[in-house]
């Protein structure tokens, strides 16, 4: 797998606005080596190639066809995830997708099918559920932190990315919206903590049938709004727990990385699942009365996280040691694939206002140990 004796190359498709946060760290990684990007705007792929001081760049074929690329990110349009992920397996080469894994779970799970029938690998995004907020929150609940978990609230509202993305029509277009678009990161932090979801219910609206973009050369263009901008999200987990969420780009407030889980023994209240790490803390039952003007005193307990930071590009990494230490990787296709039908099953929940069962499950949902330090060169 490795391209010389101390890392392993790795390709990128897609050279859009996110494809910063992931070359700025897969460039420091010593055991990883950016050989590749490719774009459908190829002049896009050029100007990142010369940013990173990546050595070659160009369409998808400068990519799929280097032998000495072993692992691809893809970062395209969520439209097209599965049709690019496809043809990444199809050269003989791991992928890491971005979120979500596809938009329909029949396509989703044909491309897991064909990665296992070549003996090839697919990761999963978010990552930011591997850095040390949410993974030192999840070793916190195993040590019985905060006693038995009984529920969480996740909230993450603002007015939508028109108001900075250049071309933001894809947010609000089929694998979109605020549900698809940033429901993984919280689902995903939800499925690290009480396992696999077992049905969900919710409801949903639309703020407005049209968006304007507000930014770039774009600006004034209007789009449709094909799903819903607002949902109300009730979730119940096999082993037991429930969570409600709202997810909404609808209000002029904003307030989001809203993440907050109760358990028997106190609330513990961890990072934005959409960044890598931040502050956490456990608030303690309170242990007296209190008459009213008389304030509160309720013991708040702030807990250091444990891990390296960074960002962006550590599940693929994680990914590519796995695979040469001939372990499972932590953000499987598996999981990616759990996440999917659950968000799919939240859109029919909205449309049909009733509970609907998820049909997948998980065996097992991994973590990410402590010591893993992705500046560490282990090639």
């Amino acid at each position: 797998m490795a391209t010389d004796s101390t890392t392993v190359g790795v390709g990128v498709i897609g050279a859009g606005n996110i494809s910063d946060q992931y070359l700025s760290n897969l460039t420091s990684f010593p055991d990883l080596t950016v050989l590749a990007i490719a774009d459908v705007i190829e002049e896009r792929a050029q100007a990142q190639a010369q940013a990173y001081g990546i050595p070659r760049h160009g369409g998808i074929d400068t990519v799929l066809d280097d032998p000495d690329i072993a692992i691809v990110v893809n970062i395209t349009p969520p439209a097209v995830h599965v049709e690019v992920s496809e043809a990444i397996i199809a050269a003989g080469k791991h992928v890491w997708t971005e979120k979500p894994l596809g938009v329909s779970r029949e396509e989703a799970r044909g491309l897991l099918e064909k990665a296992d029938a070549a003996g090839l690998r697919v990761g999963a995004a978010p990552d930011t559920v591997l850095g040390p907020g949410v993974q030192t929150a999840k070793r916190l609940i195993a040590r019985g932190d905060i006693g038995r978990p009984l529920f969480a609230q996740t909230t993450f509202q603002w007015q939508g990315p028109e108001i900075f993305h250049p071309d933001p029509a894809f947010l609000y277009a089929k694998g979109g919206g605020p549900l698809l678009d940033m429901g993984p990161y919280y689902v995903s932090t939800l499925v690290h903590v009480f396992g696999p979801v077992a049905s969900v219910a919710a409801l949903g609206l639309k703020g407005a049938e049209t968006r304007r973009v507000q930014q770039g050369p774009l600006a004034g263009q209007e789009f449709p709004v094909e799903v819903p901008s607002t949902l109300s999200v009730l979730m119940d987990f096999e082993r037991g727990g429930q969570a409600q969420s709202l997810y909404s780009t609808d209000s002029p407030m904003l307030r989001q990385g809203i993440v907050e889980i109760t358990g028997t023994e106190g609330t513990l209240v961890i990072p934005d699942p959409n960044t890598f790490g931040g502050a956490i803390s456990i608030t303690r039952p309170l242990t007296r009365m209190f008459i009213p003007p008389e304030p509160i005193e309720q013991e708040i307990v702030d807990v250091e996280q444990d891990g390296v930071l960074s960002g962006r590009g550590l599940g693929l990494l994680d990914m590519v040691r796995s695979v040469r230490d001939g372990r499972p990787h932590v953000a499987t296709g598996e999981f990616g694939y759990h996440v999917l039908d659950t968000l799919l099953s939240i859109e029919e929940a909205a449309a049909s206002r009733s509970f609907v069962a998820v049909e997948s499950t998980l065996d097992e949902v991994g973590a990410l140990d402590a010591s893993f330090d992705p500046y560490a060169r282990t090639f």
